[in-house]
C-alpha cells in the first residue's frame, strides 16, 4: 500500500464510525453545510466517498439510481456505508488503480493520486461536518491531518469557485494540521 491509501483508509474508518452514531433523529436537523439537513450531508458524503470512490478506482461512471438514491432510507445505511467503504478502499488498494488519468468531470481528467486527494478531502471534512452535526468528535492522527492540510491548501482556490469552501479561518499558532486544514477550508474547528 502507498501513503495516500494509508491515509484514505484512516479517514474512511473514522468516517464510517461518526457515520454509527447519527440517529433518525439527527438526520432532520441542520448539518451547518450551506443549506443541507443531516440527510442531505449524509447522503453526500455515502455517494461520493464510497461509492463514487469505488467507481474512480475503476473508471465507472456513478449508475444514476445511485445518484438520486437516499441510502438514509435504510435502517443499516451505517453498515452499508461502512462496507462500500471497504469495497473503495479495495478497489484503490490494487496498484493499476493508481495509474493513469481519473475523471473530474466536465470533460476533464486529473491523475489518480489526485483524486484520492480530493476524496480524502471529502472524507475529513465531511466527516467532520456530520461529526459537528451530531455532536460527535472527528479526529486524525497529526500525519493525516498535515496530508489533509497540503490538500486543502493545494485546491482551496478551486473549491472557493464552487462554493465547496467559504473563507479562511484564524486559528492559533498551536493548532493541529487537521485544525489548520478545517479553518483552511473556511470552517470553525
Amino acid at each position: 500500500m502507498n501513503e495516500i491509501h494509508a491515509h484514505l483508509a484512516t479517514c474512511a474508518t473514522e468516517a464510517a464510525r461518526v457515520t454509527r452514531g447519527v440517529t433518525p433523529e439527527h438526520l432532520a436537523g441542520p448539518s451547518g453545510c450551506t443549506d443541507w439537513t443531516v440527510r442531505e450531508l449524509a447522503n453526500h458524503l455515502v455517494l461520493h466517498t464510497a461509492h463514487g470512490l469505488e467507481h474512480r478506482a475503476l473508471r465507472t461512471q456513478l449508475p444514476d439510481d445511485l445518484v438520486a438514491r437516499d441510502f438514509t432510507a435504510d435502517a443499516d445505511w451505517p453498515e452499508l456505508y461502512a462496507a462500500q467503504l471497504d469495497r473503495a478502499l479495495a478497489a484503490w488498494s490494487k496498484p493499476e488503480a493508481w495509474d493513469g488519468d481519473v475523471d473530474f468531470g466536465g470533460g476533464s481528467t486529473v491523475p489518480a493520486p489526485e483524486i484520492v486527494a480530493m476524496l480524502i478531502a471529502e472524507l475529513a471534512l465531511h466527516g467532520w461536518d456530520l461529526a459537528r452535526a451530531t455532536d460527535q468528535e472527528f479526529t486524525l492522527p497529526e500525519d493525516t491531518g498535515a496530508y489533509l492540510l497540503d490538500v486543502v491548501e493545494r485546491y482551496a482556490d478551486m473549491y472557493r469557485q464552487y462554493e465547496g469552501f467559504a473563507a479562511p479561518v484564524p486559528t492559533g499558532a498551536d493548532a493541529s494540521a487537521f485544525t489548520r486544514a478545517l479553518a483552511a477550508s473556511g470552517r470553525r474547528p
